[in-house]
């Protein structure tokens, strides 16, 4: 199973560095709170205007997925233990729409941005495209700093692999 999901990395990483040639994308997604971020595809990753310079966490998640629920409360933990220096992002693919993940939001208490796939459709599209993503939820891009993506996962991780991401993501390398 570990080299499967280390062949899935390589494979979701060559992938993303193999658009080199492609010009720059322009895409938005707006949040369930109603905040339109503006986001640049780029040769490694992308750049989400207002998260520059924080590790970012992309995670694909479903509103009826076990695993995704179950890794809800790391993720409200770390989002509260590193508010300066992480950004979650959840986007959520099995069907609701912005009113009903905002529900869900509120119900399970999320205090991390969370976006409902019709109000992302073109950045849903350009990870699936990148990445090879091929659907399986959790789903995890993680950036580094500089909107570099230094991993992916299809699987749910622990908080501790979830906090060492974290670290590690956090180092500028120049």
């Amino acid at each position: 199973m570990r080299k499967l999901l280390t062949t899935l990395l390589f494979v979701a990483l060559t992938s993303f560095a193999q658009a080199e040639d492609a010009p720059s994308v322009q895409m938005s997604m707006t949040d369930i709170t109603g905040k339109t971020y503006q986001v640049t595809g780029t040769k490694e990753g992308f750049n989400i205007k207002g998260l520059e310079g924080k590790v970012v966490f992309l995670e694909f998640f479903g509103h009826k997925c076990p695993p995704c629920l179950a890794s809800i409360p790391h993720l409200i933990h770390l989002q509260k233990k590193y508010p300066n220096k992480l950004a979650i992002v959840a986007i959520e693919v099995q069907g609701y729409n912005q009113a009903q993940a905002q529900n869900f939001a509120k119900e399970k208490g999320i205090n991390y941005t969370v976006v409902s796939q019709q109000d992302a459709p073109d950045f849903v599209n350009y990870v699936q495209r990148r990445a090879q993503w091929q659907g399986s939820i959790p789903f995890l891009v993680a950036l580094d700093t500089k909107g570099d993506v230094q991993f992916v996962q299809a699987g749910m991780l622990s908080e501790t692999q979830l906090e060492e991401l974290i670290t590690k993501l956090s180092i500028v390398k120049k």
